[in-house]
């Protein structure tokens, strides 16, 4: 006899298990659908494993500038499985922690795959044969998977993909990155750090394309001087792979040039995971891999939510984690807010660390707002200067008529844990007003979010 619930979910991912989550707190009998670990691609191979491989990059770095701060450090290296290892401990204990909370809340987990046979209907492959389980209403959280481009398919070897990366075989001695979003530039950092000699690819006109302008030259100014070569408008047309080594083809400015590398790391994007679910036959929209849905997560088909990457952009561990409360909230019969997607943060975890938040200069100004616009250095910042971080920038972008907070944009150390306090202003639709009279606590690097609002009108203090 098929099980029946409130809501299904499909994938436990950060969008799916929160989802799952939230939907039993508010009384719902709800199963979460799992193909394969608890946690998804997020915990365990994507936000938290980089993570832990580049602290241990971060603690290599500083311990080689031991003699600035006064101290001592002899015969510094590394064990790169011993790295590993703690990469993979971490994100074993966070998915394992998963299944405890999905347990403490009631959640039913069936371990499978699922496919829709109708609507409210779903059919689960397990190891025990298959199930059928009924459910008013269902939320598809399969999230996504590396894009693969012809002729530049992972093989494991020579050619890694981010999964690949997590448990690199060996330590790349030269290493090509293709792609410079978020995923190839922490690899890139990674590597890099630990001593390979990598290069960048990137298609676009600059590194960190969905960046400010501003804030992507001065990452790339850091990586230059940490030794990445950067290569902008550039295409990988084709790899020649070799027993140890790849020759790749590199197409700038109209020429082709090759290059040999031990190791290549594609990092070209995703696909939506949206195959062999049965979506078609329901007649949900699918484009370019992902999911059509509204601002409230629905599909067009009765009962029927996407949320996270299989949704599409920004593919982002916390937007679908929101859209999950969201959904979960609608399900119940609740009246939540949809999400405002210029109020989502970006973070990437390179070295120098990246976040914003809202629109870029350059965007602010095509949308035809009038606008004022702050900097301010690292430079500027007796705790940034304490800390040995003197290089990076925190930019701002207002609307010159309003005062409205359109965009923040940073680039230097420990930014990912300050762009939050612009997100919030966002959300409380904050206006340079509220922030210059705000009391930042000193010394601290949020003073420079201040400093940054001050500079738009005039006011900076400290530099």
């Amino acid at each position: 006899m098929a099980q029946s619930f409130d809501m299904v979910v499909i994938g436990s991912g950060p969008g799916g298990y929160v989802c799952a989550i939230r939907g039993a707190q508010l009384g719902l009998k709800v199963a979460c659908i799992e193909r394969e670990h608890l946690g998804g691609i997020c915990l365990n191979w994507g936000c938290i494993p980089t993570k832990a491989l580049l602290r241990s990059a971060e603690v290599f770095h500083l311990m080689h500038r031991a003699k600035e701060f006064g101290l001592s450090a002899d015969k510094i290296g590394y064990d790169l499985s011993a790295v590993v290892q703690r990469s993979r401990g971490v994100a074993k204990q966070l998915a394992g922690g998963v299944g405890h909370l999905l347990k403490k809340n009631k959640v039913t987990v069936i371990m499978g795959e699922a496919s829709l046979t109708a609507p409210g209907k779903i059919s689960v492959k397990t190891d025990k044969g298959t199930e059928e389980v009924i459910a008013k209403s269902i939320v598809l959280a399969t999230g996504a998977r590396a894009r693969e481009l012809p002729g530049l398919e992972p093989d494991g070897d020579l050619v890694w993909n981010y999964k690949h990366a997590l448990q690199p075989p060996r330590m790349p001695k030269k290493l090509l990155v293709i792609g410079s979003g978020a995923i190839g530039i922490e690899f890139a950092s990674f590597f890099n750090t630990l001593g390979a000699d990598t290069t960048v690819v990137e298609v676009m006109d600059r590194v960190l394309p969905v960046e400010d302008a501003e804030i992507s030259a001065l990452a790339k100014k850091q990586f230059i001087k940490q030794g990445m070569k950067i290569m902008e408008k550039a295409t990988v047309k084709k790899l020649d792979r070799a027993k140890g080594k790849v020759t790749a083809h590199i197409e700038t400015g109209g020429k082709t040039e090759t290059q040999e590398f031990d190791t290549v790391i594609s990092a070209v994007g995703i696909v939506g995971n949206v195959e062999n679910l049965g979506l078609e036959k329901l007649g949900s929209k699918i484009d370019r891999t992902h999911v059509v849905t509204d601002e409230y997560c629905r599909t067009g088909v009765e009962g029927l939510y996407a949320i996270g990457d299989v949704a599409g952009a920004p593919w982002l561990a916390h937007k679908a984690s929101h859209e999950g409360v969201m959904v979960a909230e609608l399900i119940a019969g609740g009246h939540p807010h949809p999400i405002k997607p210029n109020s989502i943060p970006g973070c990437t975890y390179c070295n120098p660390q990246i976040a914003s938040v809202g629109l870029t200069e350059e965007k602010a100004k095509a949308a035809g707002y009038e606008v004022k616009v702050g900097r301010f250095p690292f430079i500027g910042n007796g705790k940034a200067i304490a800390l040995g971080e003197p290089e990076g920038l925190i930019k701002t972008v207002f609307d010159a008529r309003t005062g409205e907070l359109l965009g923040a944009h940073m680039v230097g150390a420990e930014v990912t844990e300050l762009i939050q306090g612009y997100v919030v202003g966002r959300t409380l639709e904050t206006t340079e007003a509220e922030l210059m009279e705000t009391v930042f606590p000193h010394p601290t690097l949020s003073e420079m979010m201040h400093e940054a609002t001050l500079s738009a009108y005039g006011r900076a203090i400290h530099f």
